[in-house]
């Protein structure tokens, strides 16, 4: 498995993830829990009407932060939109629970792959590991 698999498994079992963004000089932090490894990218996935897709088109810098089993996971990337369909669809199928308010084909969807990617699994009894994608 390599790191951006152990990433999106981490992501997928911890179910919730905490996605921080910039507005002007203020952090924002909001629960997130879509991920999907598609055509060798990582992905998230929100709304264009949401202040989170606002914020990352002004600044593109985001952190990622999960926690599972003693474990936490800190992400430091760039999130790049992609208006790829096929990739829309791919989320869209992973979790279906988001088809009663998105759809490939809307004018809201947004999937967002991570780009310069630094990945630190951390916890109190082990070394960091950190993997880059």
């Amino acid at each position: 498995m390599n790191g951006m698999e152990k990433v999106c498994r981490f992501l997928d079992e911890a179910g919730t993830y905490y996605l921080a963004t910039v507005e002007g000089d203020q952090p924002r932090v909001r629960p997130f829990g879509t991920i999907l490894l598609y055509n060798g990218k990582l992905y998230i996935q929100t709304g264009k009407v949401k202040d989170v897709s606002k914020q990352l088109a002004a600044n593109p810098k985001a952190e990622i932060c999960a926690f599972k089993d003693g474990k936490w996971l800190r992400i430091a990337c760039e999130l790049v939109n992609d208006d790829d369909r096929e990739a829309k669809v791919a989320m869209l199928e992973k979790m279906p629970s988001l088809k009663a308010m998105y759809s490939a084909d809307d004018d809201n969807t947004q999937v967002l792959y991570m780009k310069n990617a630094k990945a630190t699994f951390s916890s109190f009894t082990e070394a960091p590991e950190t993997v880059e994608f």
